[in-house]
């Protein structure tokens, strides 16, 4: 298993789906976890859920927040001596027909998914600067390369965050800051809960390997792109979807 004994991270979003199950991976390993949600008294409860070799303690935050997301991050590079991992999981999907679209819509999305990204790497590119060295992995999407109809602006969001960690990873490489994205396909999550039986059926039908992605499946490649085993990997969106885009 990845060796992450003695390592840092933080994970945002980390109260459910992907974010959860890539808090559950990383302590596995032997991370010390702080995971963040909005709401403070979920954080904590899932905090309290995840077991592992590493602690978890979960903190609240809302990532469109810029000063938030510097004070936490700050926070705890301070309190644990170090920042080695940072997870950019916060994020939210709202779908919506392009002549449906409202207002709202864009800015609350764009907030949250690419200027809350934005946030987050600049946090943590000031604390990992210290030590020279880091890992940063952003949560991009299959729908941010090839589109989804009624997902425009979800896909223009999750576009913008795949180059967020390109752009990102020719800055900070010097700086021995490594940043990498992972593109999921269709996903078990609350997110595609709401998917219908149809919509699913379709979906494993056009996917090679016949299934559904899991949180974990994600999970497992974001704990190899934090390790040591990726030590020259930086710059690269790791698709995670079974083949569906193939």
């Amino acid at each position: 298993m990845t060796d992450l004994d003695g390592r840092v991270a933080l994970v945002t979003g980390g109260t459910r789906g992907i974010g959860l199950a890539t808090v559950r991976a990383l302590a596995e390993a032997g991370a010390t976890v702080v995971l963040t949600g909005r709401d403070e008294a979920k954080a904590k409860e899932a905090a309290a859920s995840v077991s592992g070799s590493g602690s978890v303690s979960g903190l609240a935050l809302d990532v469109t927040d810029a000063k938030a997301v510097s004070t936490v991050v700050r926070g705890v590079a301070k309190e644990h001596g170090r920042l080695d991992i940072v997870v950019a999981n916060a994020g939210i999907m709202e779908d919506a027909l392009l002549g449906m679209i409202r207002e709202e819509l864009v800015d609350t999305t764009l907030s949250t998914n690419v200027a809350g990204t934005i946030h987050t790497v600049q946090a943590a590119a000031r604390a990992m600067m210290r030590k020279r060295s880091g890992a940063i992995v952003l949560l991009a999407s299959i729908v941010g390369e090839y589109g989804s109809a009624g997902q425009t602006v979800y896909s223009a969001s999750k576009a913008a965050v795949a180059n967020i960690a390109l752009s990102a990873a020719k800055e900070l490489g010097r700086s021995g800051i490594r940043v990498n994205a992972v593109a999921p396909g269709v996903i078990e999550t609350a997110l595609t809960a709401g998917l219908s039986a149809e919509a699913v059926a379709e979906n494993v039908g056009k996917t090679p390997l016949g299934r559904l992605g899991t949180p974990e499946d994600v999970a497992k490649a974001i704990r190899f792109l934090v390790s040591d085993e990726a030590s020259f990997i930086t710059g690269q969106i790791l698709g995670i979807d079974g083949g569906l885009t193939l």
